[in-house]
């Protein structure tokens, strides 16, 4: 005899797919504070009263092919990473099971307030990290004016 149940076992198999699906459409989306989660390089932004602060962390990639603008209020920062860590290249023989490692073009941009002074920033690459630094205009630096 035949029995037919109400909920067959796929059901829930498939359940569990679009839950997991539905799940990663939810992680890409922005949250609360933007939509920078996911990029390469990850960044860092911070603001202080005299400066904007990016830090950018970019293990592997050669200082030479990192290219920073500010242009009309937006910093870019792009460049390109290598495609090998080691030096050997997959040949014929090779069978590749896993690669995390983000190789090729890259760029992120970042919005920054209009009261920095684009003509003065700098940018340094140490041990894989690049530190943009735009600094404020002096005028627009709050100050405390003494009541007398």
């Amino acid at each position: 005899m035949l029995y037919r149940t109400l909920f067959p076992q796929d059901m829930f198999a498939d359940l569990g797919r679009l839950q997991r699906s539905l799940q990663g459409t939810l992680d890409d989306a922005p949250g609360i504070r933007g939509a920078g989660r996911g990029g390469y390089p990850a960044i860092n932004v911070t603001s202080t009263p005299t400066a904007v602060e990016v830090l950018a962390f970019a293990p592997g990639v050669a200082p030479e092919t990192i290219d920073v603008q500010v242009d009309r209020g937006v910093l870019s920062i792009s460049g390109v990473r290598g495609e090998t860590v080691t030096g050997k290249t997959p040949d014929d023989k090779t069978t590749l099971h896993l690669n995390e490692r983000f190789a090729g073009r890259f760029r992120r941009v970042v919005s920054l307030p209009d009261d920095v002074d684009a003509g003065a920033v700098t940018a340094s690459y140490r041990d894989g990290v690049l530190h943009v630094s735009v600094p404020r205009r002096v005028a627009t630096t709050p100050r405390r004016i003494p009541v007398q």
